[in-house]
C-alpha cells in the first residue's frame, strides 16, 4: 500500500511539481491550496506526511502546523516546512510549531524525495 502525502501550497506550479515527483515515486498525493483547506483535508483523510508552504492566504504554514498539532490525528505525522525564507528564526518557529523537516524553495526533485524518504523511514 502506498503512503499518502498532503501537499499544501498556494502556488499551482509548486503543488504540481511536488505531486508529480511524489506520484512518480509511488506515493499517493492529496493537494490543498492553502492552510485552511490543508487542515480540513489533514483531519478528514488519513495522511502519512505533510509538506506545507509558509506564505499562503487564509492560513499560513505556521498557523496550519499549530492548528493541526492541536488534534490527536497529528500524532506521529511528519510535517515538512517549505519556504523561500531560510532565516534561522523562521526555522525555529517551524520546529516549535511541530515541523520535523525544512526545505528551501526552489528545491530539486531528488531533494524532495530524499526528505520524504527520510521522514517516512
Amino acid at each position: 500500500m502506498s503512503r499518502t502525502v498532503l501537499a499544501v501550497d498556494d502556488s499551482p506550479s509548486v503543488r504540481c511539481m511536488v505531486a508529480m515527483t511524489l506520484r512518480e515515486a509511488g506515493y499517493r498525493v492529496i493537494e490543498a491550496t492553502d492552510g485552511r483547506e490543508g487542515l480540513e483535508k489533514a483531519l478528514s483523510e488519513p495522511v502519512d506526511a505533510i509538506i506545507t508552504d509558509q506564505n499562503m492566504p487564509n492560513l499560513d504554514g505556521l498557523g496550519f502546523i499549530r492548528a493541526f498539532r492541536e488534534h490527536p490525528e497529528s500524532k506521529g505525522k511528519p510535517i515538512i516546512f517549505l519556504s523561500t525564507d531560510s532565516a534561522d528564526t523562521l526555522k525555529q518557529q517551524a520546529r516549535e510549531a511541530g515541523a520535523m523537516g525544512w526545505m528551501v524553495k526552489p528545491f530539486t526533485q531528488p531533494q524532495l524525495l530524499a526528505v520524504i524518504k527520510k521522514v517516512l523511514g
